[in-house]
């Protein structure tokens, strides 16, 4: 048996349960890892409250991404052995003190890259890996948007983009998280709060907006982030944490001849050698120090509920971990 916290339901963060299920061995290409570290992301609350609107099972286990210790093997496993520190992504099902997973999605941790470092930073560094080096391979000299700029994901993104050579434009809720990521790389912050993020935008291009516009909030800034847009940008929208994007015609994008894309990072890491390179990747710049991430509050794997309450009410920064 190993203890886990799943949903019989979905619903806010009561109804997160702390249960008793039972731990299978692992078959043919499979790895049990016990987890010291269970990564937190904003998509675990989506699971929660049934925002992505996937057909699902109950109960559910959320939890996309931990880092632990192979504890056994099953048959035909290949470059993993007991002991091995590892950790992984995107595969739902985390929040449990001990899993069952393929091993083929297990990246074996360098010895410079801690547990709680991949716990906090691997699957946000993974979507800002794809984000700015494939779908839109960010230029230096480039001027480019990054909504919710002080989030987990956004701190990396402005970081690693000033890395690359950009201007940042960063938006953010509070003149405190306006100071913290101007720290970061961030050279405009944006307080949308009190300020109208479009206008400013144009602003500070000179009118002539910006080629590409990272947007993780979703319903209430997507339709704005296309105004944003120069003649052929492209509008990104990663994430959802103010709700979905409502349907909008596609005549909208005719006029600036505009690009628009809903990816997820399932698809830029599905097969095993972009998994490597990009964590390859990731790792490169998390060791060399171009991207720092900030863990800001740990809480016990049975109090995730507070977890959840904590971030969705928009006054969190950096990262945050669960521990069993």
């Amino acid at each position: 048996m190993t203890k886990v916290m799943q949903i019989h339901q979905h619903g806010g963060p009561e109804v997160l349960s702390w249960d008793d299920v039972e731990l299978a061995d692992p078959g043919p290409g499979e790895a049990l890892i016990r987890h010291t570290v269970i990564g937190f992301n904003f998509v675990d609350t989506y699971h929660r409250s049934g925002q992505l609107g996937h057909k699902v099972t109950f109960p559910l286990i959320p939890g996309s991404q931990g880092a632990g210790i192979v504890e056994a093997l099953g048959a035909d496993v290949e470059g993993l052995k007991v002991g091995d520190r590892v950790t992984y992504a995107n595969l739902l099902g985390a929040y449990a003190e001990a899993r069952v997973v393929p091993a083929a999605r297990m990246i074996v941790l360098p010895d410079d890259i801690s547990n709680e470092l991949a716990g906090a930073a691997y699957l946000r560094a993974l979507t800002a890996e794809y984000l700015l080096k494939r779908l839109y391979p960010v230029q230096p000299g480039e001027t480019i948007l990054v909504h919710a700029a002080a989030g987990g994901v956004g701190q990396i993104m402005c970081q690693w983009a000033k890395a690359l050579g950009a201007t940042v434009i960063g938006t953010v809720g509070t003149d405190a998280k306006a100071d913290l990521v101007r720290g970061l790389g961030c050279d405009h912050p944006i307080v949308y709060s009190r300020e109208n993020f479009v206008d400013r935008v144009m602003e500070i291009t000179n009118g002539k907006g910006v080629p590409v516009v990272y947007d993780g909030v979703g319903k209430d800034t997507f339709m704005g982030s296309l105004d944003c847009l120069a003649p052929m940008g492209m509008g990104i929208n990663y994430g959802t944490a103010s709700g979905q994007v409502e349907p909008f015609p596609l005549q909208n994008l005719h006029k600036k001849s505009l690009k628009v894309t809903r990816p997820t990072l399932a698809t830029f890491i599905a097969a095993r050698e972009d998994l490597e390179a990009a964590s390859e990747e990731v790792f490169k710049v998390l060791r060399g120090g171009t991207v720092k991430v900030d863990i800001t509050k740990t809480f016990a794997l049975k109090d995730a509920a507070n977890a959840h309450r904590a971030i969705e009410s928009r006054a969190t920064t950096g990262a945050m971990i669960l521990v069993p």
